[in-house]
């Protein structure tokens, strides 16, 4: 049987066998809803609590600072539309952020300006990074929020978060970060990164689906997005999952334990396959060539279609993809590449390889020598590669 490669850590990642083992016992032992008052309901309930402090210890907040989610698009709606609230009470409706967030931020931003928000949406070009001069300039006497990702999913740019935040507190602004991507394989510290508001998923650090948690510096007021019961300090109704919170705790530490030994290494394999990939003609790599994610790999390679690009490397046994995960059903290219400066037809040939701790060496050039024959091959019967070969139209890259 072929052996499959899975290079799509940015998409989902593989809950931990420990993480598994640590949930077990809260589905079928401990399983009292945790707002009963007996004694079964009050362990789990005791269990919660315990890592609600181990979660806010992860990225040094206070545990009341946490509020558990089903994951980041939940965390990025209620972090936005609660600074949003409060700045309409003050009669502040402008909110910054860039052009290259998820559509968790893009989407509810438009939904804000539908209800009379105005949204500056910074520029990212070339590097794909957020130029701190740019926010200073964008913040306004009306703007009520600053929000931008910690690393961008698609491309994988680190942003200079702490600066970022630094602007923000001295404007006083509420600056919201969705670190959906940077949990779990970065450091991160929101005390001293000033950052007011977090988003974070667990499927995307060898945790389940379906958990997450927000974090709101106290004093943040939140905005209910689910209305119900009092769970979660009254800010999220509904019984909360404690099989989730259990594994998204332990695979956070899990994951920050080994964080030091395991990011030099694939920062390595990280650079193998840039390099690799870079001796292919016409191609390039999306996103600054050092601030960026330690798994992340993202290019194009013109004259080519992304998606038979990724069949084919199924066929090979490679997991990969274009770009997001939740706009893979789409036939428009990636608003991210279209908005650090690809033209349209190149960010159609698009590679995402997002890879972990369990990524080899002989993964890595099997990737590479996988990915040429590919590409070679779709070139071979490209009408558009062959009007670029004939001069008919000019090379982008």
């Amino acid at each position: 049987m072929q052996k499959r490669i899975y290079a799509d850590n940015a998409a989902t990642t593989g809950t931990r066998r420990e993480v598994i083992d640590k949930m077990l016992p809260y589905f079928d032992r401990i399983y009292g809803n945790p707002s009963s008052l007996y004694t079964e309901g009050q362990r789990a309930r005791e269990v919660i609590e315990e890592c609600r402090a181990r979660i806010a210890a992860a990225v040094n907040a206070e545990p009341r600072e946490i509020i558990f989610t089903s994951g980041g698009s939940e965390a990025d709606n209620q972090a936005i539309l609660s600074a949003a609230e409060i700045g309409r009470t003050k009669g502040k409706k402008h909110i910054v952020s860039s052009a290259i967030e998820h559509h968790a931020v893009l989407h509810t931003l438009e939904k804000l300006q539908k209800e009379g928000f105005e949204v500056t949406l910074l520029k990212c070009a070339g590097s794909g990074i957020v130029d701190p001069d740019e926010l200073r300039a964008a913040i306004r006497e009306d703007t009520c929020l600053v929000t931008v990702m910690y690393a961008n999913n698609e491309i994988g740019t680190v942003q200079p978060v702490s600066e970022l935040g630094a602007i923000c507190r001295e404007k006083g602004v509420i600056f919201h970060t969705d670190a959906v991507q940077a949990v779990g394989h970065l450091r991160i510290d929101v005390k001293a990164e000033n950052i007011d508001m977090l988003s974070a998923s667990a499927h995307k650090f060898h945790g389940p689906k379906g958990v997450g948690f927000l974090y709101a510096r106290r004093g943040v007021r939140l905005t209910n997005l689910i209305e119900g019961g009092a769970q979660e300090r009254g800010k999220r109704a509904g019984t909360e999952n404690v099989p989730g919170i259990v594994g998204m705790t332990e695979a956070l530490e899990i994951a920050l334990a080994g964080i030091d030994k395991n990011t030099g290494r694939i920062k390595s394999l990280r650079d193998r396959l840039i390099a690799g990939l870079s001796e292919i003609p016409h191609s390039a790599l999306n996103g600054d060539r050092d601030k960026r994610l330690p798994g992340n790999v993202s290019f194009c390679f013109e004259g080519i279609e992304g998606e038979s690009l990724l069949l084919l490397l199924d066929d090979k046994g490679i997991c990969a993809s274009s770009g997001s995960a939740c706009t893979s059903g789409s036939l428009d290219p990636s608003h991210v590449l279209l908005a650090i400066g690809r033209e349209h037809g190149v960010a159609h040939g698009s590679l995402r390889l997002s890879i972990d701790e369990d990524f080899t060496e002989e993964d890595a050039e099997y990737v590479i020598s996988a990915v040429k024959d590919v590409v070679a091959y779709l070139r071979s019967f490209s009408p558009v590669w062959r009007d670029l070969v004939a001069g008919k139209t000019p090379f982008v890259l």
